[in-house]
């Protein structure tokens, strides 16, 4: 289970538990509380994973992958009710549906999820936004990572009814800690709207492995076509791609998503630009912040530094920067392609002929030393550029 400031409630969640499950290990990932929360849960018996605050679904990603393969029984931390009937069902994924409703919302969040399952997972359900799961090994493998935050459960039901896994709810009469309709109790509906909405557009794995949204894709929203055009061909990547990385890689595999970006992106800038410095610039571009890309922030900060000088926009930038450095959402191929690629089509404008060929030079040696070494290591042992890299960012 994932908690955070449950004190007063996950010792008897757990306890319970430990009696319903005889053997079974009880593991809670205390998501950064503020409280006692994970001393009580050990006083109760469970292995705590004392994380920082990162939200729902990335805690339990982190502690499924501290347990062994086979079933897994996921529960809220005030859960109060008995789950042991979940093991008569013989579907995947099993979720504990509340046989009386809970909750002093509108139901705006639990129907707006059940209409995302419907219409991305083809399946009706009743209970959504249920915390009560049992999964088998199987169910596991096609969910985990969980998508972030209160998005976890939703897009847990879509994944598994796209992998042809069967899915069951059963009613149980179960009881947790219901929000109430005052300003905290919307606040957190709205917190679990945001989420689910986000977890069920695109994902990617962080550095981490932990699964999350892929903003980058909004830099194409801007109207420069160009940009539009390289933050699709990024987004390509993000959700297509394969086991390649590096220009060389991806040349020796022939046609990959890798080898659209190689050949799209400079085309791109050949028609914006209408000249070849331009494509090379584009292309070289997208390619270097895509290469700094490897940890939160990095990208943005290398984007923000070289914007000011080419006269590169730098709104867009600065909203995704708080999102990315807190790893709430990440930039993917297509946010640091087209972040490349403004810087590239802001430096076109400002550049002499010489000047270009310079700049394309410089692009050229950053990627050759990327495909021969680490970028981010060579960030992370240089003094200077590692404590700017490290500014903002979460431990």
């Amino acid at each position: 289970m994932a908690a955070r400031d449950e004190e007063g409630r996950v010792g008897a969640t757990v306890q319970s538990l430990r009696e319903a499950f005889p053997g079974a290990e009880v593991v809670v990932a205390d998501d950064g509380s503020r409280d006692g929360t994970a001393a009580e849960a050990e006083a109760a018996g469970a292995t705590v994973l004392r994380l920082p605050r990162r939200g729902k679904g990335q805690a339990l990603s982190v502690a499924e992958r501290t347990v062994p393969p086979g079933d897994l029984l996921l529960a809220d931390a005030d859960l109060r009710g008995d789950l042991a009937p979940l093991l008569d069902a013989e579907a995947d994924l099993v979720v504990a549906a509340f046989a009386r409703a809970e909750g002093g919302g509108f139901g705006i969040a639990r129907e707006t999820a059940r209409t995302l399952i419907r219409s991305l997972g083809g399946l009706e359900t009743t209970a959504p936004l249920s915390g009560q799961r049992l999964l088998s090994q199987r169910a596991r493998e096609a969910v985990f990572p969980l998508a972030a935050g209160f998005g976890a459960e939703t897009r847990m039901t879509i994944d598994a009814a796209r992998a042809g896994l069967g899915v069951e709810e059963v009613p149980l009469p179960l009881e947790h800690r219901a929000t109430g309709r005052d300003l905290r109790g919307f606040l957190h509906r709205g917190r679990q709207l945001r989420d689910l909405l986000l977890g069920v557009g695109p994902l990617g794995v962080s550095f981490r492995g932990l699964r999350l949204p892929l903003l980058g894709w909004t830099l194409g929203l801007r109207r420069d076509p160009a940009v539009a055009a390289v933050a699709a061909i990024g987004l390509a990547d993000d959700l297509w791609s394969g086991p390649e990385r590096g220009f060389r890689a991806h040349l020796r595999a022939g046609a990959t998503t890798g080898t659209l970006k190689l050949v799209g992106i400079p085309l791109v800038g050949l028609v914006r630009t209408r000249s070849v410095s331009g494509a090379l610039l584009v292309g070289l571009a997208a390619n270097a912040l895509n290469q700094l890309d490897t940890r939160p922030g990095r990208a943005l900060k290398a984007y923000l530094v070289a914007a000011v000088p080419v006269g590169a926009p730098t709104g867009a930038a600065v909203l995704l920067a708080p999102y990315d450095l807190r790893e709430v959402g990440m930039l993917g191929d297509s946010g640091s392609n087209a972040l490349g690629a403004m810087l590239a089509l802001g430096s076109v404008d400002r550049l002499t002929g010489r000047g270009r060929w310079i700049a394309i030079g410089s692009l050229a040696a950053l990627t050759l030393l990327g495909e021969r070494r680490s970028l981010g290591r060579l960030i992370e042992t240089t003094p200077g550029l590692r404590e700017l890299d490290a500014l903002g960012r979460r431990p």
